[in-house]
């Protein structure tokens, strides 16, 4: 028997890294997954990664930030397994630049990715989250959905050379803090988690030598060994954290022992904060 046995979560961004982790973590504990990543071939395997795991899953491929994407996810778990529990806004990348030098297609894919999306999937949800809760508080129930927004530290204490990527996260945070105002009715936690330095492909490639394609746009990623080592240097907890350490802080915030925390912002960074 799992924590989240029966449970639906929608995982966006969840093809690789940590979102997989979050995926996988989830379905561990017995909930039956939504994944999502730009890339099909990468969300069918990770589908395939959580029912070996022998829960249930369907992909759903396509850029978050598509203008119906949001339906269609919502959809996708309603047709599938005909409920929703948790949604995690997971989807995002970073694409930094210090002002002088942003463009706009910079700060409006920041925007877009790590707070539209969101908003729209939320937005998609909100006719099965109003009509469940209603009936459940017919039933004299009380059932509690989850919703997990991805942050970062970036978002918390601000980040020199990342003025798109931290004004995006800071706006997770408000969007976490009203959209727990407004379902906390619907007995919805609404929380986000701010990770710090977490050790993934982003983070991983030396300066200079990794990439990714969104769009058909190659976004450098990587840090300097060096910046690295200090960075690392300066964790209470002497390292970096992994994509599973950053998935069960996710996880605390689907169980059930949370179901009175809600509209907070949970710091993930080893004892790390600016």
């Amino acid at each position: 028997m799992g924590t989240l046995d029966g449970k639906v979560a929608l995982v966006s961004g969840s093809g690789r890294g940590i979102g997989r982790e979050i995926a996988l973590k989830l379905a561990g504990e017995g909930a039956r997954l939504v994944v999502n990543d730009l890339d099909a071939a990468v969300a069918d395997d990770t589908a395939a990664a959580v029912r070996e795991l022998g829960s249930g899953a369907v992909a759903c491929a396509g850029n978050v930030t598509e203008p119906d994407f949001g339906e269609r996810f919502v959809r996708a778990a309603l047709d599938e397994f005909g409920r929703i529990d948790i949604i995690v806004n997971n989807a995002g990348y970073t694409w930094d630049s210090v002002v002088q030098k942003l463009t706009d297609e910079q700060w409006y894919a920041m925007i877009d990715v790590h707070m539209t999306a969101p908003v729209r999937i939320l937005r998609a949800a909100a006719p099965y989250i109003r009509q469940a809760a209603a009936e459940e508080a017919a039933e004299g129930r009380e059932v509690f959905r989850k919703v997990v927004n991805i942050s970062s530290l970036a978002g918390v204490g601000g980040n020199a050379g990342q003025v798109a990527y931290g004004a995006a996260k800071a706006g997770v945070n408000g969007i976490t803090r009203v959209m727990a105002k407004e379902w906390g009715r619907f007995k919805v936690n609404v929380n986000s988690v701010a990770f710090g330095l977490i050790r993934t492909r982003l983070t991983e490639a030396p300066a200079g030598t990794g990439s990714i394609e969104v769009e058909g746009r190659a976004i450098a990623v990587g840090v300097n060994p060096d910046v690295m080592r200090t960075l690392e240097a300066s964790i209470p907890l002497g390292r970096g954290g992994t994509p599973q350490e950053a998935a069960g802080a996710v996880y605390l915030m689907c169980v059930p022992e949370s179901d009175y925390i809600s509209g907070q912002t949970i710091v993930c960074s080893g004892g790390f904060m600016f």
